[in-house]
């Protein structure tokens, strides 16, 4: 009786603590749903990817000539913003810094900064003082390998073999470096929404083992990282993705290529498990590349873009959507036309998006179920046979299709179980996404 005691009160105290991890300033997040992520820097001038310094092995004083050449003259922040927003994105994720080490701000800690290019001039100030003004939260992408700084390990990375380097120096300096970027932009900027990390993968082996935090071949002092960025800006979130079961002080879980859970092996998710209370993001691009690529004309459809972001919904997930703007700092123009047609669907039916919780059945090949209260949607993106049975949490009052298109009113009959009811699929309406929207009993 005693053990039991003792185990039940472990529980309760397990259970006070995932509903603390709930923080009321991070509530936003859980309702946007869909947010614009954007690769961009001098490795966009090479019209290769992101990747592009360590696939094609370029030195770092051959890379760094590249300073001399980005100047992004057509960036436009509010053009960006505007892109964002008429898309229905209620965030963007931009990348102050990525792998290549190149700052996309006025830093004072290194000169390899977007300040000492013919463009001059900081790209995150432009973006900040844009999404304060129209109402669009800002995060930042923050690489923490870098190719170009010698006091980076190295000689322990998976990446980067290739790129010349001098004698390593101690690692508490590059650990000092990054607290001191990140104190910058923090204090410097308004309000950042979130701190998306990148890279702690590059000192674990290789991701078709498995892997775990505590292989990490250097310690990222994360636990006084992420105490630096709650203390400066207490409300702003921090993710890692880092492709393994979240740490202590994340505060949502990124999932690259992958819808969270799935772990199909293609999106580096294999060895990543759920966090139960923690919010979810599923990353992807709408061609294949992160960073701008010229030869890269694999875009997703409309169609494929919409069922993604369902089904992220479905599993009560933000969907991060990247585009990588060309060398002149402008979006190109299928990109933007993929959005705008998103966009015009979000118009439609954000209401069975925006602010849900993931439905009463997990995601499946026939489509994936949201949920807002009492009011539950079926999103039917590929029928399969002609009706589908679920399961509610209560009695079914009401269903009837959404969609303007809809050539006769929907049939449907309650399941002798309580909560199930059947839903005819003979007359589905056209689209992208047929929609059943179902009114329960509270």
């Amino acid at each position: 009786m005693k053990k039991l005691a003792t185990l039940f009160i472990i529980c309760l105290l397990y259970a006070g603590a995932s509903a603390q991890a709930k923080n009321p300033s991070h509530q936003w997040f859980e309702e946007a749903r869909f947010g614009l992520f954007v690769h961009f820097g001098p490795y966009s001038v090479l019209c290769d990817g992101e990747w592009v310094m360590h696939n094609k092995s370029i030195a770092v004083h051959d890379y760094k000539k590249l300073q001399h050449i980005f100047n992004p003259q057509l960036f436009d922040a509010k053009k960006l913003v505007g892109i964002a927003k008429e898309a229905g994105m209620k965030y963007i994720t931009f990348t102050s810094r990525h792998h290549d080490g190149f700052s996309n701000w006025d830093t004072k800690q290194s000169d390899w900064n977007i300040m000492r290019t013919p463009y001059g001039k900081d790209l995150i100030r432009q973006l900040a003082d844009e999404c304060h003004k129209e109402g669009i939260k800002l995060a930042l992408y923050y690489s923490l390998l870098d190719w170009s700084r010698e006091d980076y390990s190295h000689t322990t990375g998976r990446t980067g073999k290739g790129i010349v380097h001098n004698e390593q120096k101690d690692w508490s300096s590059y650990v000092a470096f990054m607290k001191a970027q990140l104190t910058e932009l923090l204090t410097g900027y308004g309000e950042i929404a979130g701190i998306w990390f990148d890279g702690e993968w590059d000192q674990l082996p290789e991701e078709n083992q498995k892997v775990a935090h505590e292989m990490s071949a250097v310690n990222w002092r994360f636990d006084e990282i992420y105490s630096l960025i709650h203390t400066l800006q207490p409300a702003c979130m921090i993710a890692n993705n880092h492709h393994l079961p979240a740490l202590p002080g994340e505060d949502y879980q990124a999932f690259e290529k992958d819808l969270p859970g799935e772990n199909t092996g293609g999106g580096f998710s294999a060895n990543q498990s759920i966090a139960g209370a923690l919010p979810l993001e599923t990353c992807e691009t709408i061609n294949r590349s992160w960073g701008y690529h010229l030869r890269d004309n694999d875009f997703k459809s409309t169609r494929q873009l919409v069922q993604l972001l369902v089904k992220s919904a479905g599993y009560g997930a933000n969907l991060l959507l990247n585009v990588g703007p060309m060398p002149t700092g402008e979006v190109e123009d299928t990109c933007i036309a993929r959005l705008k047609e998103m966009g015009q669907w979000m118009s439609a039916y954000g209401e069975t998006i925006y602010g849900t919780a993931a439905g009463v059945a997990r995601p499946q090949a026939w489509g994936a179920t949201t949920r807002k209260g009492n009011t539950h949607y079926i999103h039917i993106l590929n029928k399969e046979g002609e009706e589908l049975t679920l399961q509610f949490p209560a009695a079914v009052l009401s269903a009837k299709w959404l969609n303007p298109s809809a050539t006769s009113k929907l049939s449907w009959k309650k399941g002798k179980k309580t909560g199930s009811a059947t839903f005819k699929l003979a007359d589905i309406p056209s689209g992208f996404d047929a929609i059943i929207e179902v009114k329960t009993k509270k």
